[in-house]
């Protein structure tokens, strides 16, 4: 049995009782607290009861399938979600992010992969300010959009909108670097905490899903550009830059 205190505890919702079995018996190892529920049904109230620090949510759920399960969950919470897909079942993929998955893992997949998508996650949303970076402005403003990471709140023209974990950082990273091009090498490493693969498109989905929240500029032009081959450049009137 392992002895150490569970560094996190995560909430997995799969109906296949002999995955669960085997990802909790690794994540417990891991060091993770782990808890199973295997009915979408009453899986929602459990997510977004602030006892978790992440979601494991399968697609193939009985009673209420996982997409409505996320949906609901983002009705009500931003709790880190990552979705098990079906191998190949890319529309399954798109349609997660568009919901508001912070990622996704197709099945079946490595426990070692597993753990290193959960990490990444909880790594990019803790703001315990421990890493030993520089101190960075805790506001950001470029023309309508404020951004605030100690609340981690963002308003266009005075009005909040509701962003996901990904959305969030992605946007932060684009207001730190208006005008430069990002590749999609970078947003990937630094947004996603995990090396770049020509094949995954999650990013460019969670991109789509910031650009329809922001909206076009007052000009009516975008305000993520995508550059062909290479990534995406927020886009700003240089008289807005504060």
């Amino acid at each position: 049995m392992n002895s150490r205190e569970p560094e996190e505890s995560v909430l997995i919702i799969d109906d296949d009782v002999e995955l669960c079995e085997l990802v909790t018996e690794y994540l417990e190892t891991e060091g993770f607290g782990v808890e199973v529920i295997h009915d979408g049904t009453d899986a929602v109230e459990r997510a977004v009861s602030g006892s978790y620090r992440l979601i494991i949510l399968d697609v193939m759920l009985p009673g209420v399938n996982g997409f409505e399960v996320l949906r609901r969950i983002r009705s009500q919470s931003q709790i880190p979600v990552l979705m098990l897909t079906a191998r190949g079942e890319e529309v399954d993929r798109i349609v997660g992010l568009e919901v508001g998955a912070d990622d996704y893992l197709p099945k079946p997949f490595n426990p070692r992969e597993l753990v290193a998508r959960i990490r990444a996650i909880l790594r990019r949303t803790h703001s315990d300010g421990s890493q030993a970076t520089p101190p960075q402005p805790k506001s950001l403003s470029l023309g309508d959009i404020d951004l605030d990471t100690g609340t981690r709140m963002v308003h266009r023209a005075g009005q909040a909108l509701e962003l996901t974990t990904v959305e969030f950082e992605l946007l932060e990273v684009f207001l730190r670097a208006p005008g430069s091009v990002m590749k999609r090498e970078e947003l990937v490493e630094r947004v996603l905490g995990r090396s770049f693969s020509p094949f995954d498109r999650s990013i460019d989905m969670h991109v789509s899903n910031l650009r329809k929240k922001l909206g076009p500029n007052k000009d009516g032009s975008e305000r993520i550009k995508s550059i062909r081959s290479v990534g995406y450049l927020y886009s700003f009137d240089p008289s807005d830059k504060g």
